[in-house]
């Protein structure tokens, strides 16, 4: 089984690469954005109390998350890996991840973090928020703000995983192409280690 957190900040590719990684690896996604997205959109509970918090550029709290992860989890018991998009978010949610992981014998065997400079991200998101239609792609000021909670609670997350030597940085601009190469030659490499 491999299990990879696909890590780095809003707007670092993380969606496009992992969905390549998907598909070389046969991995399954496991994406908290898509969860969220969707309840948003289907205006559940959930959905209505993670869209308050998602508005405002802020992280949704960790009980509600961590909850729909289990929950995901054990709906793909047989699943060959899985590639984890936008979770964990924070040293609680990893710990979180690493139990859940360990009770089935499994754990995540490495973090690869798109690393990308802050005047690329509010680039590329303010141009992603002219099609996709995603509020918080559309102000730079929310934009800002995203990319200042990563900082703070996501970014430390990083030296969870490299104390577990776990972490990989991966250059984070590029094409798409030249990206996913850089993320399976490090994928490569930690595993035939």
């Amino acid at each position: 089984m491999l299990n990879i957190i696909l890590f780095g900040p809003p707007g670092a590719g993380k969606g496009t690469q992992s969905n390549l990684l998907i598909d070389k690896f046969n991995l399954v996604h496991l994406s908290t954005g898509d969860i969220f997205r969707y309840n948003i959109k289907n205006e559940t509970e959930l959905g209505k109390t993670a869209n308050s918090y998602i508005e405002n550029g802020n992280l949704v709290p960790d009980e509600v998350t961590i909850g729909m992860v289990k929950d995901f989890l054990e709906r793909h018991p047989d699943a060959n890996g899985f590639i984890f998009d936008g979770f964990p978010r924070t040293i609680a949610q990893g710990e979180a991840l690493d139990k859940m992981l360990a009770e089935k014998d499994h754990s995540i065997d490495l973090m690869l973090a798109l690393e990308v400079e802050d005047e690329e991200l509010i680039k590329r998101l303010l141009e992603r928020g002219k099609t996709s239609n995603r509020a918080d792609d559309q102000s730079e000021e929310t934009i800002q703000n995203r990319l200042n909670v990563y900082k703070k609670e996501t970014a430390p997350l990083a030296e969870y995983y490299s104390e577990q030597d776990k972490y990989m940085g991966v250059h984070g601009v590029g094409t798409i192409e030249e990206i996913f190469e850089r993320l399976c030659a490090a994928i490569k490499m930690k595993t035939s280690s």
